[in-house]
């Protein structure tokens, strides 16, 4: 987050080379909520970053899309692409289209910045037309995501959930997680 495209700011790109350090084999995935991604694509890359998710809203054509998708391939890093809620399925699905070393799509379930907030049902039938359009793709959503919420997204096509606040409160992290889990792969 870099203050601009979202109002908070987060780590970078030296968090990511401490923990690549630390965790070599770890799947590092980093979601650039960020005004410019094209200009930390190389930083993240060299930190060692292993997913590079970047806004649409944030490039200002499909074009622009695919070839930023094609500078992370290249740099050894899979491709994902992420929508705020208010951004349509079908501009959501083009831009995908148009971008097929994207590999990843990520469903904001909340307005991107904030830890927190309740999970936007009405962001299901995006879920699910993503899904219908490209069968082969990874579907994650991210933001509100609990034990209450993973089965709906999962049964409306996501197969990647992100969890943040809904694991770090819980008393039990561990089962927190194994619930998740669990719902999620039914």
């Amino acid at each position: 987050m870099d203050g601009h495209f979202v109002p908070n700011i987060t780590f970078g790109p030296g968090v990511v080379a401490s923990l690549r350090k630390h965790v070599p084999d770890a799947y590092l995935d980093c979601h650039l909520m960020v005004t410019d991604p094209a200009k930390w694509l190389d930083a993240y890359a060299d930190a060692g970053a292993s997913g590079f998710t970047f806004h649409l809203e944030a490039l200002a054509d499909v074009a622009s899309v695919a070839a930023l998708a094609d500078r992370a391939v290249a740099r050894g890093m899979r491709a994902g692409l992420a929508v705020r809620p208010s951004t349509s399925a079908d501009a959501f699905i083009a831009a995908l289209q148009a971008a097929p070393s994207i590999s990843l799509a990520l469903v904001m379930t909340v307005e991107p910045g904030f830890g927190g907030q309740p999970f936007r049902i009405d962001q299901l039938p995006k879920i699910s037309a993503v899904r219908a359009a490209l069968p082969l793709i990874h579907v994650q959503v991210d933001g509100g995501l609990d034990s209450s919420t993973t089965t709906a997204a999962a049964q409306a096509g996501a197969n990647v959930i992100v969890a943040g606040t809904s694991i770090f409160r819980a008393a039990d992290r561990g089962g927190a997680i194994k619930d998740m889990r669990d719902k999620a792969t039914r």
